[in-house]
């Protein structure tokens, strides 16, 4: 996610830092290097041009030129002048009424219907809350079956009427089920087409007048850079939506739509999502995707996102086992199985200040775990709780059942027996020494 976007711009501010005299000049041709990343990041040249503007009439307020660190100086004004322009503060749902309607719209293949789920299951488990999904999409073949499997995955009653084509119908009647059932809010997923059309724009307009949503949030695939941005103009000029949903982050999307929309549209972005789980849906913050956009991570969301998978009791049970030097491979699998519902691998560490860099030319994938998790399948119950007993003949069955080698299963208990070894120094407070053991074990001199 934005990552050629953030490799240029940390470049073009690290050749500001390389001048042994920091002039206007270089202020000048830092920021057209600037310029050129956003051009290059699909954001429009218009917002782009007085970006850089912004920026320099700033760092020249802010005296950039005499200062005695302006490197740094540059990057806080760049830094802020981002934030400002993806919306400066975060900016919250509104559900007023009982139930509240929160309407859905966007272009067919942007992820609305996935969204409405994530959505629901973010109010659900987050916020307590009660909600109902309804099929207003009754034009996508399979639309309605695959809002109510996925509505079934996460525990959240779907309405459909069967056999109905008129979705104001539905979304009314859906309304007046979720007042019985004591739902609230209702999230009504509408239909798209695959480009702007009066019919479709018609439609969803006939739904927003009739049920009145207390939201109403415009969903866009990120990957379509400025094509986002008009279909967002199209929609916001009939609809006027109280904010904008970019989905499929985890991709190859370069950024224009995330750092143009709010300028163009005036309407915040709301939530981003970053992957196919039902529960890869983060709450958008400018200043924390500023910050992850110049190398500089997010150490809050990533604590959100660990706080996320925190369970109190299981916490007690492991450390019960750490004391008791019990720690096992059942154990290591939902320690990984925890990472994994964080998000993918490489977002993760990009969430580190200074990961950005490091992880410049490194191709680390989604799958980063299955080696790990294929070797520790296929040892027998036993062996998982007893590693110390998986001598020779064990590590080639294992290899073989894996469909790895011997030299990665001997890898990986080598690794499991360091990190026991380290888990019974913290047991026994020896923290002086585990310092000198880990980097022993690393081969740090």
């Amino acid at each position: 996610m934005f990552q050629n976007l953030q490799n240029k711009l940390r470049d073009a501010i690290h050749k500001l830092k390389g001048h042994d005299v920091i002039t206007e000049a270089n202020v000048s041709e830092t920021l057209r290097e600037v310029r050129r990343a956003l051009l290059d990041a699909d954001v429009s040249y218009a917002v782009a041009r007085d970006f850089t503007r912004d920026v320099k009439a700033q760092a020249i307020g802010q005296k950039v030129l005499t200062a005695l660190n302006p490197g740094q100086l540059m990057v806080k004004v760049v830094r802020n002048a981002l934030a400002d322009l993806m919306g400066s503060t975060q900016v919250g749902i509104h559900m007023d009424g009982n139930p509240s309607a929160i309407l859905i719209a966007g272009l067919q293949g942007s992820g609305k219907t996935s969204f409405s789920v994530k959505l629901a299951h973010y109010l659900k488990s987050k916020k307590g809350k009660k909600p109902l999904l309804v099929a207003g999409d009754v034009h996508r073949p399979a639309a309605v079956a695959q809002l109510q499997v996925w509505g079934a995955q996460i525990g959240v009653p779907v309405f459909a009427l069967e056999g109905s084509a008129d979705p104001v119908a539905i979304a009314r009647q859906g309304i007046q089920r979720a007042q019985s059932a004591g739902c609230n809010p209702v999230i009504v997923d509408t239909a798209g087409r695959l480009a702007v059309d009066a019919e479709m724009m018609d439609e969803v307009s006939h739904i927003h007048r009739a049920i009145r949503p207390s939201e109403t949030l415009f969903v866009v695939d990120s990957m379509t850079g400025q094509d986002a941005v008009h279909t967002a103009t199209a929609f916001n000029d009939r609809l006027d939506f109280d904010g904008v949903v970019l989905t499929k982050l985890d991709g190859d999307a370069r950024g224009g739509a995330a750092l143009t929309i709010k300028s163009v549209v005036h309407k915040p972005i709301k939530f981003i999502s970053t992957g196919e789980r039902m529960d890869a849906i983060d709450v958008f913050y400018p200043k924390r995707m500023a910050d992850r956009i110049l190398g500089m991570g997010d150490v809050v969301s990533l604590v959100e996102r660990a706080q996320a998978q925190y369970d109190a009791g299981e916490a007690r049970k492991l450390q019960k086992r750490i004391a008791e030097n019990r720690f096992d491979f059942n154990d290591f699998l939902k320690q990984i199985e925890r990472v994994k519902r964080m998000g993918s691998t490489k977002d993760l560490l990009g969430m580190l200040p200074g990961a950005g860099r490091a992880l410049r030319r490194a191709d680390i994938g989604d799958d980063a775990f299955k080696q790990v998790e294929a070797i520790i399948f296929s040892m027998t119950p036993y062996e998982r709780e007893n590693p110390s007993e998986i001598n020779s003949s064990r590590r080639r069955r294992i290899a073989k059942g894996s469909g790895t080698s011997i030299q990665a299963v001997n890898r990986l208990l080598k690794q499991f027996a360091q990190m026991a070894e380290a888990m019974k120094l913290i047991r026994r407070g020896a923290g002086g020494r585990i310092i000198s053991f880990m980097s022993k074990s690393s081969g740090i001199t």
